[in-house]
């Protein structure tokens, strides 16, 4: 069988949003295969780079014809005769081809999109099902069914709302199957369509990027209380958990300078006490000194921001917060972890952009439990895969996820029960790009049969 690859050629498609991607095609002497890559909106400051040409006269300046002329010109003469199923040489030929720390010379979209499309073509070469062969490069010692985190209700970035909390996700983990699991997430989304409906009308289900839906609800509390209605109507009371993408990042305001040293130095508390004592920071008003957290017409100190999220987690069945704090507010993250990492999942994203450095920085610093693995964050299969292992290692859990931006392409799904990640994050079960990854997994339980193992939390 050939396995060497023979051509390479890049275009540009569009992805959910209407906004350009790359689409990469992969040829051997006997197996073909096509990747598309996604692209985010609410965007780590320490995500690699996605090129995007700037020229406004084509696409509002969002074209990705640099990109594509990258892989098609560059990278197409470094890749070509490779063995398609040596996964790990191709991607660091990719790297060292690149030679930048974010990838900005050839662009990470160019990148991932070679590295998707040589991983499906050694899938299809060596005869093995796409998450079987990535279980064999990352030496997983087991393939799991994940759980769903499903994202129904948008606000902040992905429902054009500014300061507020992002994403308000079910996750099914009372389950024993996958299938069983993803079912009474969809009647809990059918079950929410018809109340909001019924309360605030037809414009109200209008769906977001990632499928949930935007009701004018202007508080967490009263979108957290429309959920656990939708999961009592649906039947799945305590089946069903919350979860909660803030992207703190969004609403964080470092304009602040350094009002809480002086604050601080004025009162006599140290700053040292006031991160461990939040409930003094938020009766004295200490500030961060690198800024503070503004929610809707709400001002936040780390403390208070922290003293928030323990006051939803009492009153809520909140088991999951990712990036509750800014990207690079360390601080605030080790006091989050240490208030409620022994509790619930504190997921890292903007955080860790699954970027192994930022991961080890995270371990050290003990910034949070849970690392949610983009692939298009980092540009390679390989790396994403490497960010995985050492999460895993250190006890984490693992969450795959989408972007807003996502595509028909379901690679995600693969890569998720190939590495044993403990879930999955893909959106609302709507809008077919967030249905084929689902379609997926549905389709890969089925072909493990009794072998099949649904995740558990």
């Amino acid at each position: 069988m050939g396995y060497k690859i023979r051509k390479i050629k890049a275009r540009e498609v569009l992805d959910s949003r209407g906004n350009p991607t790359i689409e990469v095609g992969l040829k051997t002497d006997s197996c073909c295969a096509r990747a598309i890559v996604p692209s985010g909106a609410s965007t780590g400051v320490h995500e690699a780079l996605e090129l995007r040409d700037g020229n406004k006269k084509r696409y509002l300046g969002k074209g990705v014809l640099k990109a594509a002329n990258n892989v098609n010109k560059i990278i197409s003469k470094k890749i070509i005769g490779f063995d398609c199923r040596k996964q790990r040489e191709i991607d660091n030929a990719l790297i060292e081809l690149d030679g930048t720390e974010n990838k900005s010379r050839l662009g990470a979209n160019a990148i991932l999109g070679v590295s998707m499309a040589a991983c499906k073509a050694g899938a299809l070469c060596s005869d093995k099902k796409l998450y079987e062969h990535i279980q064999k490069m990352s030496s997983a010692k087991k393939m799991l069914l994940p759980i769903p985190q499903m994202n129904v209700i948008n606000s902040g970035r992905h429902a054009g709302i500014e300061n507020d909390i992002q994403e308000h996700m079910i996750m099914p983990v009372g389950f024993k199957k996958f299938s069983d699991a993803l079912r009474a997430g969809v009647e809990t989304y059918h079950a929410l369509k018809n109340i909001l409906k019924k309360k605030y009308g037809a414009k109200s289900i209008l769906l977001g990027d990632e499928g949930g839906f935007a009701p004018p609800i202007e508080n967490v509390e009263g979108r957290l209380e429309l959920l656990l209605k939708a999961i009592g109507e649906a039947g799945y009371s305590g089946k069903i958990k919350l979860a909660l993408d803030c992207a703190a990042s969004e609403f964080f305001d470092d304009n602040v300078g350094n009002q809480r040293r002086r604050e601080s130095k004025i009162l006599g508390l140290s700053e040292t006490k006031s991160r461990q004592f939040p409930s003094i920071s938020k009766n004295l008003k200490v500030f961060d000194k690198k800024g503070i957290y503004k929610i809707l017409n709400k001002k936040y100190s780390q403390g208070r921001l922290v003293d928030f999220y323990k006051s939803l987690e009492k009153r809520y069945p909140v088991i999951s917060i990712e990036d509750g704090m800014s990207q690079d507010d360390w601080d605030g993250w080790d006091l989050l972890n240490r208030e409620l990492g022994k509790k619930i999942q504190i997921v890292g994203d903007d955080l860790l952009v699954t970027n192994i450095l930022r991961i080890k920085k995270a371990l050290n610093e003990n910034a949070c439990n849970a690392l949610l693995l983009k692939v298009n964050q980092i540009g390679t299969v390989t790396e994403a895969i490497d960010a995985a292992s050492i999460a895993f290692k250190n006890k984490w859990n693992v969450i795959v996820s989408h972007r807003s931006g996502e595509t028909e392409d379901s690679f995600i799904a693969d890569l998720c029960v190939g590495i044993g990640a403990n879930q999955c994050k893909f959106g609302a079960p709507a809008r077919s790009e967030r249905t084929a990854k689902y379609n997926r997994l549905l389709k890969i339980e089925e072909k493990q049969g009794n072998k099949a193992k649904f995740a558990e939390f």
